[in-house]
């Protein structure tokens, strides 16, 4: 059976509709990502974990994506795939001192402090002004009551201008002496 030539470019005109269509409403990945940020501020984690995904399934190397992923899934109380999320955006880009801080508040929280120090610091050494890794450092420093780390994470911090939670300063404050500062605490 022949197909006419008029017939042939009308199948063509609706193949090209049909085409434009879908292309207008195809999403890059770096628009997954921004829609996968304003579920995770939105409180939206469920939503937030689609998103990132689908991010991921178009450019698996975006580290952004599961790096917030795994912040989602941690939020969630997931743990295991935060932790593998942020493993993989440190293996896509081994400098982001970010998912090595995310990576290691998931690990304090599942109780493996050591690893959860070994990230926060790596994170400092990625980062030397990474004042959250500081103060998350700190407050695991706390918990293993070494409180000479814990106070020299804490100058630290003041001395690069940041704030320390009110409450982790006086309940450290309570628990120890304070160290005085000298030069012995250049971190």
């Amino acid at each position: 059976m022949a197909i006419s030539k008029r017939t042939t470019i009308f199948l063509f005109l609706i193949g090209m509709i049909f085409l434009g269509i879908s292309s207008v409403y195809a999403q890059t990945p770096t628009e997954y990502l921004q829609n996968g940020n304003d579920s995770l501020k939105a409180g939206d984690f469920n939503q937030a974990v689609y998103e990132y995904t689908k991010a991921i399934d178009i450019n698996p190397n975006l580290a952004k994506a599961f790096d917030n992923r795994g912040v989602a899934f941690a939020k969630q109380g997931y743990l295991a795939p935060a932790i593998s999320d942020f493993t993989m955006a440190i293996a896509i880009d081994p400098k982001d001192s970010e998912a090595y801080n995310n990576r290691g508040h998931a690990y304090a929280v599942q109780g493996d402090l050591t690893q959860a120090i070994r990230d926060y610091s790596k994170a400092i050494k990625i980062n030397p002004v990474y004042l959250k890794a500081y103060n998350n450092r700190a407050q695991v420093f706390y918990s293993q009551k070494e409180f000479d780390k814990a106070w020299a994470d804490v100058f630290k911090v003041e001395r690069l201008g940041g704030a320390i939670d009110h409450d982790f300063y006086q309940e450290l404050k309570k628990a120890s002496k304070p160290i005085i500062h000298n030069k012995t605490f250049i971190n």
